[in-house]
């Protein structure tokens, strides 16, 4: 294990750890997972937050670790835990609402770690991509002293994906809407976010990758202009994929148009969608459901 300190940047603002973290927290499930992913229960007293079930290889690791709340815990909470690092996936955990702003934690010698697609956005990446995601892991390896398997990680993270996207045939022929949520105005996975970075992966073309940030609204009557080849369903608890679905199939704009009429649908999980080690679950299942897909009408 190295000694440290470890110097880098983090939402745009210099971040110094002394020394390997020995008591951290971590809140919400992206950074959870890839603390696991990287095999380091073992310097975790507490974890936070998750959307969805832990993955299964991940899940003995998980138990090992005192759940502090099911959302974020209360200031008070973590103090009582005694943590000398706090790993957060979004910006929303160093709020009043979440656990406190990271000045105050900095103040009582607690570091802390904002993943970096969760930053500001004057300070998160300006395009989201696969390497901004390593990236973070190698952060989180080196501030813990074990970039070794931060590298093992990657490098089957990089296959996984290269493998994926060679299934696809015919991908920048294929335009994909990636539907987020939202039954008013649709929320479409934009050019720069998760969505952005997974459909770029498998190498399709982003129905709006002409609209900024990680989603944006649009309307159902642009999208039936955009006529998508396929359209992405997130599925999540609150909002199921089949549900989304049964939407399409009756909305007097979109049940006419050849991807709904042609049943060309894919889900793909909402935690696929947070920057983190469940990328690559995304982009395997949308490669996955391109390849399965019934033919376009005509073809």
């Amino acid at each position: 294990m190295s000694a440290g300190p470890v110097t880098l940047a983090n939402c745009g603002a210099p971040l110094t750890v002394p020394a390997p973290p020995a008591r951290a927290v971590t809140m919400n499930q992206p950074a959870t997972e890839i603390m696991l992913a990287l095999g380091l229960q073992d310097r975790m007293i507490g974890t936070a937050y998750l959307d969805d079930t832990i993955l299964p290889q991940y899940a003995a690791a998980y138990a090992e670790v005192p759940v502090l709340a099911k959302e974020y815990p209360s200031k008070e909470k973590l103090l009582e835990a005694e943590p000398d690092f706090v790993y957060a996936s979004f910006a929303s955990a160093f709020t009043d609402e979440g656990a406190g702003d990271r000045q105050s934690w900095e103040k009582l010698g607690v570091r802390t770690y904002n993943s970096p697609a969760g930053c500001a956005k004057e300070t998160r990446p300006a395009k989201l991509s696969t390497e901004d995601v390593f990236a973070e892991i190698r952060d989180i390896a080196a501030i813990f002293g074990v970039r070794d398997r931060a590298e093992a990680l990657i490098a089957d993270q990089q296959a996984r994906i290269a493998a994926a996207a060679a299934t696809v045939a015919d991908a920048t022929a294929t335009t994909v809407l990636w539907w987020d949520g939202g039954s008013d105005a649709p929320s479409v996975g934009a050019c720069c976010g998760a969505p952005g970075m997974i459909m770029q992966a498998v190498g399709v073309t982003n129905a709006f990758a002409d609209l900024s940030g990680s989603w944006a609204d649009s309307s159902w009557e642009t999208v039936a202009d955009r006529n998508p080849d396929a359209i992405v369903l997130i599925d999540a608890g609150w909002d199921p994929a089949a549900a989304k679905r049964a939407f399409l199939q009756r909305n007097p704009t979109l049940k006419d148009l050849p991807a709904v009429r042609g049943n060309r649908f894919i889900a793909i999980p909402f935690s696929s969608t947070a920057a983190g080690v469940r990328n690559v679950l995304g982009i395997e299942a949308l490669a996955r459901g391109l390849s399965a897909l019934p033919a376009k009408a005509g073809s």
